[in-house]
């Protein structure tokens, strides 16, 4: 173990910014995280369906505040995409090359899941397994993509809302919710939130890249303002409290984003650039750097995987089991499931680690063997704006 710290502190540029590369990988433990505690499959009638404890148990709504961090995910996509363009642009390579470059890293361990999950569903189907238990089951790997395609989108048009100051995607946020909630306008309408509202902590890290938000002063406003905004919301304004959809909820704060996911994401953003600071200093700490560079290194397959790994757990057991186990085929609806569920977590974990071992090398295009010890995106893309940050 020494001696793999050593090699990551050796392998680590002089320049890079380790607390960046935190705050990505807090981001995607938050997200994987909150789904396996908010996400249920439901064993009865020879089915299995999905389910959440938040709909019966309201009071783990807090839970969706601490765990749903794309806002972050995205503030730091804007930071270091925005970084990268810039050092492209010195040194003279083209548009198409580095976006390519950059979408080709995205979506190659997505093909793999692809690949995976549609000869599963074919294999389930041509054993007698339910359409609904298939549905249910591919519904939980396909639906967490969806962010992939919009930072997709957002990593493509990054020459061009680089200098996008992000109160004007926060204003159209604004209207939409007020034509389509308030005026009653169109529920389709809502679909143009799905850019413009993860545009916004998009837009926030490139102003953060070109060294807006330095003090902390306007980095507490950020915090409070958007987090006291969010709560209004919610109190004032009819919007769920759950940052996250809940199954039979009239509405989704995330489904398409609305203004007070928008608005509770700015808070998420002021706190994550208060973070930087303390992260810095920790991060100096070898030991604690490898920590962080190992789960930069599995970030996608960790995203990717990390529903198969709680579905492979959950239909393991099932076909073992005598009958349905707390915490993992029963109906989420008291104290008990969520004790059962914690207690489930690190098996959760071990399958996951399995997935990592097995799909690796599509995240790190297809060298096996280790490759680079830390995540991509190199000294000089960070250097300049990190000491700014």
């Amino acid at each position: 173990m020494t001696g793999l710290v050593a090699r990551i502190e050796a392998a680590t540029p002089p320049g890079r910014d380790r607390a960046v590369d935190a705050l990505r990988a807090l981001a995607i433990l938050g997200v994987v995280g909150g789904h396996w505690l908010v996400t249920a499959l439901v064993a009865d009638s020879g089915t299995v369906r999905g389910a959440s404890p938040l709909t019966a148990m309201p009071q783990l709504t807090p839970v969706s505040w601490v765990f749903q961090t794309l806002a972050v995910f995205f503030l730091v996509g804007g930071m270091v995409a925005t970084g990268s363009w810039a050092s492209a642009r010195k040194r003279g390579v083209p548009y198409g090359r580095w976006v390519g470059g950059r979408l080709a890293r995205l979506f190659r361990p997505v093909a793999a899941v692809l690949v995976v999950w549609t000869l599963a569903a074919e294999a389930m189907l041509a054993a007698g397994a339910g359409e609904s238990t298939v549905r249910a089951l591919g519904k939980l790997v396909w639906s967490p993509l969806w962010f992939l395609l919009v930072f997709a989108v957002l990593t493509a048009l990054t020459p061009l809302v680089t200098r996008l100051h992000p109160l004007w995607p926060l204003v159209v946020v604004l209207h939409v919710d007020l034509v389509r909630l308030g005026l009653g306008g169109p529920h389709e309408l809502g679909w143009v939130n799905v850019v413009a509202g993860w545009l916004v902590p998009y837009c926030l890290g490139a102003l953060v890249a070109r060294g807006g938000l330095r003090g902390r002063t306007s980095r507490w406003a950020l915090l409070l303002g958007g987090a006291t905004a969010a709560a209004a919301l919610v109190l004032w304004a009819g919007y769920p409290a759950s940052m996250v959809g809940v199954p039979g909820g009239r509405m989704s704060n995330l489904d398409p984003p609305s203004l007070a996911a928008t608005a509770f994401g700015l808070a998420q953003c002021g706190a994550a650039l208060l973070l930087l600071g303390p992260l810095r200093r920790v991060l100096r700490r070898p030991a604690a750097w490898a920590v962080v560079a190992v789960v930069n290194l599995a970030a996608m397959t960790v995203f990717l995987w990390h529903q198969t790994a709680m579905i492979v757990v959950t239909t393991t057991a099932l076909l073992l089991a005598d009958g349905p186990l707390p915490g993992l085929h029963t109906v989420p609806d008291g104290a008990g499931w969520v004790v059962a569920r914690l207690l489930w977590l690190p098996v959760f974990a071990l399958a996951l680690l399995g997935c990592w071992t097995v799909f690796r090398s599509y995240e790190q295009g297809g060298r096996r063997g280790g490759g680079s010890l830390v995540v991509r995106e190199s000294a000089p893309e960070r250097k300049g704006w990190a000491r700014r940050a």
